[in-house]
């Protein structure tokens, strides 16, 4: 492998092995990957090989029209998604898919995830959307770069920010996240799980729980992203 990527490369492999570490992942259910914008390319996890078994060189060096650069192995099946969306969005850095328990149960039952509680606020001020199905055209079409449309189209509807908003549940699907660097995509990955955990829960013990009030929202969300944010050191 051409030293100039070893960088991501290592970015990507010590991302891609917090997933078991998180209990995101079972198999092979996920990847990360990691982008040099500098050299239009990104780092992501080959197809359908164990973590176990994986190495920083192990991991394919891909261009953002979805073509492998370098790399002897194939890059995940879900490449030409995280493609679409470096290309388009372009403060991003770092994007996981996992087919986590919870969110992905949420994906499944085409339901945005409510903002029951401030560990929701702490990072959205949003319920986290799911994208509805794509049509049967897109389905039969190039399938994995049509889902990053998809993930785009969603936001367009919805009028959010990929800056703001972080995560997503591509509907009857899974969990998509991304974030400025690939450890922040995986933090993002962990904290959507942890949220749609508590949002099952709490509908479980109160199925018409209300959303959280907007001066809790302000309030937690402010103070760890607000201009006077107070939290941490």
């Amino acid at each position: 492998m051409a030293q100039k990527y070893s960088h991501i490369q290592q970015e990507a492999y010590e991302a891609n092995m917090q997933l078991p570490k998180l209990n995101l992942v079972l198999f092979t259910f996920g990847n990360v990957s990691a982008a040099d914008r500098s050299l239009g390319v990104f780092a992501i996890k080959p197809s359908g090989v164990p973590y176990e078994d994986l190495t920083p060189e192990k991991m394919v060096i891909v261009d953002f029209d979805g073509n492998t650069v370098e790399g002897i192995l194939r890059p995940s099946s879900d490449t030409k998604t995280h493609a679409v969306l470096y290309k388009h969005w372009e403060k991003i850095n770092g994007i996981v898919h996992t087919h986590s328990t919870y969110a992905t149960a949420w994906a499944q039952s085409l339901r945005d995830i409510p903002i029951y509680g401030t560990t929701h606020a702490d990072h959205n001020t949003v319920d986290i959307p799911c994208a509805p199905p794509m049509s049967d055209e897109m389905i039969g079409g190039n399938y994995e770069y049509e889902t990053g449309f998809q993930i785009m189209n969603c936001f367009t509807d919805k009028g959010l920010s990929y800056e703001e908003v972080e995560m997503i549940l591509v509907g009857n699907h899974a969990p998509f996240t991304w974030g400025k660097t690939a450890a922040k995509a995986v933090y993002n990955s962990a904290v959507l799980e942890q949220i749609a955990q508590m949002a099952y829960i709490t509908e479980s013990i109160k199925a018409d729980a209300l959303r959280l009030k907007d001066a809790l929202i302000k309030k937690h969300y402010e103070r760890k992203h607000g201009a006077n944010s107070y939290y941490g050191q």
